[in-house]
């Protein structure tokens, strides 16, 4: 899926223009896009740059949490951190950039659902980051990193703590069970896969919630019942 915008405009917006130009390619290259005799090559499509983009990632935005929240002790500073790496803000930097103009995926997610996309375009962030980092090395990535992520990082709202942490105190708090979390589906293809949890709580209501790995729809469905109870707005 790959729009009229040229990457020489991608590179425009991110503010990196690539010595290397097929690692700009790699990045913005699904495993679906690819044919079968070549799919199982790790070097022809994102993933190995989105695993680097997000350790670089991670890294800058916590060297960043340092020195804007100079006196936050380290809780906090997770708190922020997770918020700020996730997918859905991974997703919306992503659409800052316009990737999904310039992504490749197959025909099987060319009409994904919005949340398998949404995860693609979080992956695909991840791996322009990374693909940033073998160009022109650690200061390169800063740049795209702080560009988008600085306003975000000085204007956080919201919730802090952890989904699943903070059902569990609220549970407890209020006289019910432990949270238990149940797999109740599993969609999609093996390198999209969606998973459904249920989350189950002895004397309250239970939820149930979706995401592209088990750890994010246990986060999703105990999301939904903190939002629900009024916990989180």
């Amino acid at each position: 899926m790959s729009g009229k915008a040229s990457l020489g405009d991608l590179e425009e917006r991110i503010g990196h223009h690539f010595t290397r130009p097929d690692l700009l390619k790699r990045a913005l290259t699904h495993a679906s896009a690819i044919g079968d005799e070549r799919r199982g090559d790790p070097l022809n499509t994102y993933e190995r740059l989105e695993f680097l983009g997000d350790r670089v990632l991670g890294l800058v935005i916590a060297d960043l949490l340092i020195e804007e929240y100079p006196q936050a002790p380290e809780g906090e500073l997770s708190r922020r951190l997770a918020r700020l790496v996730n997918r859905d803000t991974c997703a919306e930097v992503a659409e800052e950039m316009h990737l999904a103009e310039h992504y490749r995926v197959g025909e099987s997610l060319a009409r994904a659902t919005e949340r398998t996309a949404r995860s693609i375009l979080a992956d695909t962030c991840e791996s322009v980051i990374g693909a940033v980092f073998r160009d022109a090395g650690l200061d390169a990535a800063k740049v795209i990193i702080h560009r988008f992520w600085i306003k975000r990082l000085r204007t956080m709202q919201g919730p802090l703590r952890d989904a699943k942490t903070e059902l569990q105190e609220w549970a407890h708090r209020n006289g019910h069970g432990t949270p238990r979390y149940q797999e109740s589906g599993r969609r999609g293809p093996d390198h999209a896969p969606e998973f459904s949890v249920k989350v189950l709580i002895e004397g309250a209501e239970g939820a149930e919630g979706q995401g592209p790995s088990k750890r994010e729809a246990e986060h999703a469905a105990a999301s939904a019942i903190l939002r629900r109870e009024g916990v989180w707005l």
